[in-house]
This record gives structure tokens, sequence and C-alpha cells, in this order.
């Protein structure tokens, strides 16, 4: 089950880092925490064990505190936190910066992560 976690874990958090890389030269460091510590609030009300700190700065750490919560989780759980997470992030950054470009971060960002998969799918056959 570990495992499995981990697996799910991982895979939600290269969205985020890809998402990350999309809206931080918009909004900036700052603004992503901002938006990042709302969204962890208000996902808190449904999940009271979800209990993460801003992110750090740099790419590589920038979502540690996020791995280490999910993981203790069940992927069901796990998942079910994250998803809810990303969705009321990307409610709030589109009340912010309207829909529009909120839909071609979204993009942009599944784009990459779908790219890179491929890549890493293509390389391991």
């Amino acid at each position: 089950m570990t495992r499995r976690t981990e697996r799910v874990v991982d895979a939600e958090l290269v969205l985020w880092e890809q998402m990350a890389s999309q809206i931080l030269p918009i909004v900036g460091e700052g603004g992503f925490n901002s938006l990042y510590a709302r969204s962890v609030f208000l996902t808190q009300a449904t999940f009271p064990w979800f209990v993460v700190d801003s992110p750090s700065s740099g790419t590589e750490h920038r979502f540690a505190e996020l791995k280490r919560c999910l993981h203790r989780q069940t992927p069901t759980q796990a998942s079910a936190a994250n998803r809810l997470l990303l969705i009321t992030f990307t409610d709030i950054l589109a009340s912010l910066i309207g829909e529009q470009l909120t839909t071609r971060i979204l993009r942009a960002a599944w784009r990459n992560h779908t790219s890179e998969k491929a890549d890493k799918e293509f390389k391991n056959d």
C-alpha cells in the first residue's frame, strides 16, 4: 500500500510542479504561496488531517510538505484531498486572473506533464 501511495502522490506532484512553473511567472512566488495557503486552508474543512505549510522556494523541494502529508494517507484519501486542493486552487486562480488564462495555464501544464510521461514511457520500452 505504501508503494501505491508513493506512486499516486508522485504522479500528482508532477502536475503541481508543472502548474507552478506556469503560474509563478504570472503571479510571483508570494502570489503563488498565498493562493496555495488559502487553498490548503479551505481543503482542511473537508480533510482535517490535511496540514501543509506554504511551498518552499526552489523547484526541488517546493511541495515536500504536501508530499509528506499525502504519503501518510491511503491512496484514495491522498487523491481525494489532492483533487480538492487542485480544484480549490484553480477556482481561486480563475477568480483572480480569469477562466481563459487559467485554462491556458492548465492546458500548458497538462501538455508538459503528458509529454514528460510519454517520453519516460518511450525510454523505458
